[in-house]
C-alpha cells in the first residue's frame, strides 16, 4: 500500500471513530503503580512519592558479564572479582580502574582484604584461596579440596575465614598452606556456607544453603544458630552499628545457578542485555507470609529476636548493606537498590538500569554498588541529582483512545510529558514526547506514556490522566437453543441501592459482591424454545439486547423482543407453526452511550425444528392370539421430525418400553409388535403412545379379547 495512502487510512480511521461517552480516570498515586515504570534519577517513597535521587555514578566498567564479589581496603581501593574468566579488577580512590590478575578459575567469588592491605581470594570451581600482594602477584594461600569457595572474612587476629561448598564447611586459616583437617572449624550438615561477615566483638556470622540458617560464631568459635529461615539460602548478610544483623534469603539458590546473559541485536547493530521481566507484585499481605515470597530479609536484634522487615514475590534480592535506619537492598529488578527501615517502610532509592546489583559495599556515607549484566562500579552518597526523569508504565485504552486532561500535585519544578503510540512497547512509531500544562496535546491512539522531568529538589505526589475509549461494538459470542420444554425462570436479582446503580459505582466498593447476572431456573414448560446466550463489550458497557427470528424459507428477520436485559428468553413455541426457523441476537450498548453512538452486534444461531404436531398412531389389522398371548401391530407417522421411542400399557398398568421393528426408533414412519400376556379369559385394552424427537405424544388403542 502506497504510504500516503495508508497515513490517509489511518487518519480517516481515528476521524471516524466512535468514542465511549464517560472518561476513564487513570491516576496514579500509590507507590505499587508508580515502581511500575523507570527511575532515572528519581527516588520513590514509600507512599509513592516521587523525588530526585542519590547521585549515581559509574566509576569503572569491567567489561566483564559478572562483579561476583568486592571489597575495599584501608587506602579506599575496591578490588571486584568477577566471573566467567576469573579476572580480578582495582580501582583506586580516584576511579582510576584496571586488571589486577587473572587467574585460573571460572569466577572469584569472594574476596577479602587484611589491615595490612593483602588480599584474599576465593574462587570456584575447584576452589582455591589465593593470596595476592600489592604489586599483584598471586599464591596458592589455602586449598581444601572443595568444590567451591563461597565466602571470606578476616577477624581481628588475622585468621582467615573460609566458606566453602559443597560439603559446607568453615575453616579457620592461620597461615599459608595450613592442612585442611588441622584448619576446619564446623562442619555444617548444610550443603554450601554462602556468606559470611564480622562485627566489631571479634564475632563472625555465616550464612547457608539449603537449610537458610544464619550462625554466630564466637571469637573462640563456638557456633550458635540464630535464624533457620523457611527460605532456603542466606544470601549476603550485614551487620549495623547497633548490633542488629540482617540477613537476606532467596527462596532459590541464586550463587549455584548463576544467571546466564541474554542479549538481543538492536536496531543499530549494538547489543543489549535483557533481563527477566518481574512478575507484578502479589496483592499486600504480611511481610511475615513468605509462602510466595522469592527474597526477604530478616533482621536479628542483638537480644536475639529475629523478625522480617522485607519480602517480594517478584523482586529478587542481591546484596544489602546496613545503613542508620536499617538495610539498603541491591535486587535484580531493573538493577535497582531499596531502602527499607526497621519497622519495614520501604523506599525505591534509584536504579542503576544494570540486570542485578550483586554487592553493596558501605565506606562512611558512601556506597560502592557493583553490577552484573553488564559488570560495573558505582557509588552513590548523600548528594543528589540536580535533575532526575520519571517514565511510566504504558497505559493500554483497549482501544483508540481520545486523551484528555492531566492533571498533577507537585512541589517545586516538575515538568510533564506525554506520548501516544499502538503499539504495545514504545518504539519509534510514537509520537514524540510533548509538554502539556493541562491539556494533552498527543494525538488519538490506544496507548500512552508519561513522563515527569524533576528539578532542583522538586517533589511530584501524584499525577491523574482523563480519556475517552473508541467505542467498540459489542459482540454476540455464542447462542444455545434448548431443548423442547424446557423453560427459564429468573431468579430474583440481588437487591443494590440504587443511587450506587445510578451513579454507576462498584457494588464492592460498598462490601457487596461483584454484580454478577444470576442465572435462571430452568424449568418444564409445555412446547417452550428456550435460547440463551454469551455477549462481550470491550469498553465494558451495558448491554441490551433485541431477539428476531424467521422462517428459513422467508427473507427479512421479525422482531420478537426489544431492549432485553438479561441473556436469555423462553418463547412459546406452540405460538409458531410448525416449520424450520433461524433466531437472531443483536447486543446493543445503547444504556451507555448516546443514541448517535449506540452500537451492536449480532449473531445469527443454528436452524432448529419447531414442531407442535402429534405423531399418529393406529393399529394394524387385528391382534392375534396365541394360546395365553396375544400380538398387536402399531404404526407410528410423524411429520415434521421423526419417532424417538415408544411405550406400551395394559389396562392402565405401568408404561414398558417397546422397540420398533427394525430395532432403533429414528424415522418418520415406525412399526411397532406389542406382546402381552393375558392371564385368563377376558377383555384387555392395549394403550401405546408414541414420543417424537421434540416431546410431542401421539396415542392409539388396540381392544384384545381372549
Amino acid at each position: 500500500m502506497n504510504s500516503k495512502h495508508f497515513l490517509f487510512f489511518v487518519l480517516l480511521i481515528f476521524s471516524t471513530a466512535t468514542f465511549a461517552s464517560e472518561p476513564t480516570i487513570w491516576t496514579i498515586d500509590t507507590r505499587s503503580e508508580i515502581v511500575r515504570g523507570d527511575s532515572k534519577g528519581v527516588s520513590i517513597n514509600e507512599n509513592g512519592t516521587i523525588s530526585l535521587a542519590p547521585k549515581l555514578t559509574e566509576i569503572f566498567k569491567t567489561d566483564q558479564s559478572y562483579i561476583w564479589s568486592s571489597t575495599v581496603d584501608a587506602a579506599g581501593n575496591i578490588f571486584l572479582g568477577t566471573g566467567n574468566d576469573g579476572k580480578i579488577f582495582k580501582v583506586d580512590a580516584s576511579g582510576k580502574g584496571n586488571l589486577f590478575i587473572d587467574l585460573a578459575e571460572l569466577d572469584v567469588s569472594a574476596l577479602a582484604v587484611t589491615k595490612d592491605g593483602s588480599l584474599f581470594a576465593g574462587t570456584s570451581p575447584d576452589g582455591k584461596v589465593y593470596k595476592i600482594s600489592a604489586d599483584g602477584k598471586a599464591e596458592v594461600y589455602f586449598d581444601c579440596a572443595d568444590k567451591y569457595i563461597w565466602s571470606l572474612a578476616v577477624l581481628a587476629d588475622g585468621n582467615l575465614i573460609v566458606g566453602s561448598g559443597e560439603n559446607g564447611k568453615i575453616y579457620r586459616v592461620k597461615a599459608a598452606n595450613a592442612k585442611p583437617e588441622d584448619s576446619l572449624l564446623f562442619d555444617s550438615s548444610d550443603s554450601h556456607i554462602i556468606s559470611l561477615t564480622t562485627d566489631k566483638n571479634g564475632n563472625f556470622y555465616a550464612g547457608t544453603d539449603s537449610n537458610g540458617l544464619v550462625l554466630k560464631f564466637s571469637p573462640d568459635g563456638k557456633p550458635f544458630a540464630l535464624l533457620d529461615a523457611p527460605l532456603r539460602e542466606i544470601h549476603d548478610i550485614a551487620v549495623g552499628n547497633d548490633g542488629s544483623v540482617y540477613a537476606l534469603a532467596l527462596s532459590d539458590s541464586a550463587s549455584a545457578n548463576k544467571p546466564t546473559p541474554t542479549t538481543v541485536t538492536a536496531t543499530d547493530g549494538t547489543t543489549a542485555t535483557v533481563t527477566p521481566v518481574e512478575q507484578p507484585e502479589q496483592p499486600p499481605k504480611s511481610r511475615y507470609d513468605l509462602s510466595t515470597a522469592k527474597s526477604a530479609v530478616f533482621r536479628i536484634t542483638p537480644d536475639g529476636k529475629s523478625e522480617v522487615i522485607w519480602n517480594s514475590s517478584s523482586v529478587t534480592g542481591f546484596s544489602i548493606a546496613a545503613d542508620s535506619t536499617g538495610v539498603l537492598i541491591g535486587t535484580a529488578d531493573k538493577g535497582r537498590v531499596y531502602s527499607v527501615t526497621n519497622d519495614g517502610r520501604e523506599s525505591l532509592v534509584l536504579q542503576t538500569g544494570e540486570g542485578q546489583v550483586s554487592t553493596m559495599k558501605t565506606v562512611g556515607n558512601t556506597v560502592f554498588a557493583t553490577s552484573s549484566n553488564q559488570g560495573k562500579l558505582f557509588k552513590f552518597g548523600a548528594e543528589t541529582v540536580a535533575e532526575g526523569t520519571y517514565e511510566s508504565s504504558v497505559r493500554d485504552a483497549k482501544s483508540t483512545a481520545l486523551w484528555g486532561r492531566i492533571w498533577w500535585r507537585s512541589s517545586g519544578n516538575v515538568t510533564i510529558q506525554t506520548r501516544t503510540g499502538n503499539t504495545e512497547k514504545a518504539d519509534e512509531t510514537w509520537s514524540d514526547w510533548l509538554p502539556t500544562t493541562g491539556q494533552i496535546s498527543s494525538g488519538k491512539a490506544r496507548f500512552l506514556q508519561w513522563r515527569a522531568i524533576l528539578r532542583n529538589n522538586a517533589v511530584l505526589n501524584e499525577i491523574s490522566i482523563s480519556y475517552l475509549s473508541a467505542n467498540i461494538a459489542p459482540e454476540v459470542l455464542s447462542i444455545q437453543i434448548l431443548p423442547t420444554n424446557v423453560g427459564f425462570q429468573s431468579n430474583p436479582p440481588m437487591q443494590i441501592d440504587p443511587n450506587v446503580e445510578m451513579l454507576n459505582l462498584d457494588p464492592q466498593l460498598f462490601g457487596l459482591p461483584p454484580a454478577m447476572p444470576i442465572p435462571p431456573r430452568r424449568v418444564y414448560q409445555r412446547g417452550a424454545k428456550s435460547l440463551t446466550w454469551t455477549a462481550e463489550d470491550r469498553n465494558a458497557d451495558k448491554l441490551v439486547y433485541d431477539v428476531y427470528y424467521k422462517e428459513v424459507s422467508e427473507i427479512n428477520f421479525k422482531l420478537l423482543r426489544s431492549d432485553l436485559r438479561e441473556n436469555f428468553l423462553t418463547i412459546d413455541g406452540l405460538a409458531l407453526a410448525d416449520g424450520r426457523y433461524v433466531f437472531k441476537i443483536a447486543a446493543k450498548d445503547s444504556l451507555s452511550n448516546p443514541l448517535s453512538q449506540t452500537l451492536t452486534g449480532e449473531r445469527t444461531g443454528e436452524p432448529i425444528d419447531v414442531d407442535n404436531t402429534a405423531p399418529t398412531v393406529s393399529a394394524v389389522g387385528n391382534a392375534q392370539i396365541i394360546g395365553d398371548k396375544a400380538r398387536i401391530i402399531f404404526d407410528a407417522t410423524e411429520a415434521a421430525s421423526f419417532i424417538k421411542r415408544a411405550e406400551f400399557s395394559v389396562d392402565g398398568s405401568d408404561w414398558q418400553t417397546v422397540y420398533a421393528d427394525d430395532g432403533i426408533s429414528d424415522s418418520r414412519k415406525e412399526r411397532f409388535t406389542v406382546e402381552v400376556s393375558l392371564p385368563k379369559a377376558g377383555e384387555y385394552a392395549i394403550a401405546l403412545r408414541v414420543f417424537d424427537a421434540n416431546g410431542n405424544v401421539g396415542n392409539a388403542r388396540a381392544i384384545v379379547r381372549r
